[in-house]
């Protein structure tokens, strides 16, 4: 278990304990499993803990290639995996579009009111005023009697078929800059041009998440491949260190929403 730990960071040690509880039930059952909704970085853990030359094997959907959340199949080398395995169900929310506009906070604070976890959903979509969003099956029922709003706004759901799933509508743009140390307060400070000072209180309020995950440390070490997110701010990615320059300042190139 140390070998599997020294590659992730202490605060993922209990996410990979329940993903090596995954693996030996379907070792020792010899049936498979499916897990929640999981966020890229927990797919990425549980594809180092199954790992690729096992009798144990895993495969991810979210309805299609370019989801972001993916529900796991973990299942013995034997079994033959279907997409209807995933249990996923696609809703299409209708709403006087002429008139309101709402926004993907509105929609998973709405969701997430109706006393559900984060981690029965799959993505949420907008593509001009049309409004999708997967879950999990087994709660599709609960959600058909009970979600009616967004906000205030009346809404109805549609049921639609996985292969109608929208493609998502997002802006991103690159940025090229230099930050003094990978202190998690400096790297925010730089990305969202806002001072340490007002970035420090995010932090420590639990409203910065790195890998989907809340944050409070100011001196959290950011690493290439982390996403970051600042609620009211969005979200960006670290996609390369380049190394530091003369000044001895880390070069970082970054993707950010807009």
């Amino acid at each position: 278990m140390n070998n599997i730990y020294q590659h992730f960071r202490e605060d993922e040690r209990h996410f990979i304990d329940q993903v090596v509880g995954w693996k030996q039930s379907v070792e020792e059952q010899y049936s498979p499993r499916l897990s929640d909704f999981l966020d890229p970085r927990e797919q990425e853990i549980v594809q180092s803990v199954i790992g690729e030359h096992s009798e144990v094997k895993v495969v991810f959907s979210g309805g299609k290639e370019d989801t972001e959340r993916k529900r796991a199949f973990v299942y013995p080398d034997y079994y033959q995996v279907q997409e209807e395995d995933f249990n996923l169900q696609l809703f299409e929310i209708h709403y006087p579009s002429k008139f309101i506009q709402i926004q993907h906070r509105q929609v998973l604070g709405s969701l997430m009111g109706l006393g559900l976890k984060r981690s029965k959903f799959g993505d949420i979509r907008f593509n001009d005023t049309i409004v999708q969003f997967i879950c999990a099956l087994e709660i599709s029922d609960y959600l058909k009697a009970n979600f009616h709003e967004v906000g205030r706004t009346k809404i109805t759901l549609k049921t639609k078929n996985i292969t109608d799933l929208i493609t998502d509508k997002e802006d991103t743009q690159e940025l090229i800059t230099t930050v003094s140390s990978m202190r998690l307060d400096v790297v925010c400070s730089t990305i969202y041009n806002l001072s340490r000072q007002k970035i420090q209180p995010f932090i420590s309020n639990g409203l910065v998440k790195v890998n989907w995950k809340e944050v409070n440390q100011h001196s959290f070490e950011c690493r290439e491949g982390d996403t970051i997110s600042i609620r009211g701010y969005g979200r960006s990615k670290i996609m390369s260190i380049e190394g530091k320059t003369k000044k001895d300042k880390w070069r970082i190139v970054v993707s950010k929403h807009i």
